[in-house]
């Protein structure tokens, strides 16, 4: 404290404006004076020196903090400190400021634990879903390499080896998809669609691997139905619901879309009558990289993830409900207004 020029000067002001004011009043006065000018200072150098203790326990605390490395250190220093109050005044203010300070600075370190075990898990499951279709592809252009075998055997490899291909590309596309809207790198650029324009956008692609397994689609809808939404987006998360459902649907099978518009919200059902999805998997199926119990072998597991973190930006919610063996029922809604 005595280090503190502020004080000392503080101090030094005082005593001499006690001198001064003895010095200034008569012989009779100047005992009480001194004694009541004495006290005063007395008073004034415990209270300053009880701000002064206070400010250097918070000081120490903030070192405390600047040389705490673990997580759950932080976590008890801050508890412990947190324990003791002061009473409304400025140093009040200051311990609460301290203490928020102390506060973003522990759920900041939380996130970022949490952002690293994502981040950890992602990479795992990556280079799982990476490893499978790699192997195959390996086998396969070994077996290419025999120059005896069969040109039907060589054509249904060379066939294999382009569906593997084609897999791989659409798991790093969607990922770097991903990637840019969790990074909020992606401006959705929201307007007026026609919902039937959108839709046959989304099931263009589709339309020849739904023909080979002979399966049907059935679009109902008000042809002047509109949603507010980004078309190409939306349309990528329609198509990865449909491709969905496609997989859970057996040769023969269909998939039908129907959709209307009122004026709080715009919907679209898509649903399928394939092997269904387990209950106990409902939950889960938006989660990246989870794969229910009737997934197809082709799965990923990251198609659902994407379709429902783009409606999310959009304002909008998907629900889902399905019975086994009977199908599944995807229901979107793009709402006109913030809810």
């Amino acid at each position: 404290m005595i280090r503190n020029k502020e004080l000392v000067a503080y101090f030094i002001t005082i005593l001499i404006l006690s001198i001064v004011s003895g010095i200034c009043m008569g012989e009779e006065n100047k005992l009480p004076a001194y004694a009541f000018l004495g006290l005063i200072l007395i008073i004034s150098v415990l209270f300053n020196v009880m701000r002064y203790v206070h400010i250097k326990k918070l000081s120490e605390y903030l070192i405390k903090i600047q040389n705490l490395n673990s997580h759950e250190e932080l976590k008890s220093v801050y508890w412990n400190m947190s324990l003791k109050s002061y009473s409304e005044g400025e140093l009040s203010i200051l311990k609460t400021e301290v203490y928020k300070v102390t506060r973003m600075l522990i759920e900041q370190k939380e996130r970022l634990l949490a952002d690293k075990t994502f981040l950890a898990d992602s990479l795992a499951d990556i280079s799982h879903q990476l490893k499978t279709p790699l192997t195959s592809l390996t086998v396969m252009a070994d077996l290419l390499e025999e120059r005896e075998l069969p040109d039907e055997k060589r054509a249904e490899f060379t066939q294999n080896i382009h569906v593997q291909l084609n897999r791989i590309e659409w798991l790093v596309s969607t990922l770097l998809k991903m990637s840019k809207l969790d990074a909020g790198t992606i401006c959705l650029n929201l307007r007026n669609c026609n919902i039937k324009k959108l839709t046959d956008r989304a099931f263009s692609h589709l339309l020849i691997p739904m023909e080979l397994k002979n399966q049907s689609l059935i679009v109902e809808g008000d042809i002047k139905a509109g949603c507010i939404c980004d078309e190409n987006w939306t349309a990528e998360a329609i198509a990865n619901i449909a491709k969905n459902c496609m997989e859970h649907t057996g040769d023969g099978g269909y998939i039908k879309v129907t959709y209307d518009e009122n004026a709080i919200y715009s919907k679209i059902v898509i649903e399928d009558n394939g092997i269904g999805i387990d209950s106990e998997d409902l939950p889960h199926i938006f989660e990246r990289f989870y794969k229910g119990k009737n997934s197809s072998s082709d799965s990923v597991g990251i198609g659902l993830a994407f379709a429902r973190q783009i409606i999310a930006m959009e304002n909008g919610t998907i629900d889902v409900s399905s019975i086994i063996n009977s199908g599944t029922r995807f229901e979107i809604r793009l709402y006109k207004t913030v809810v």
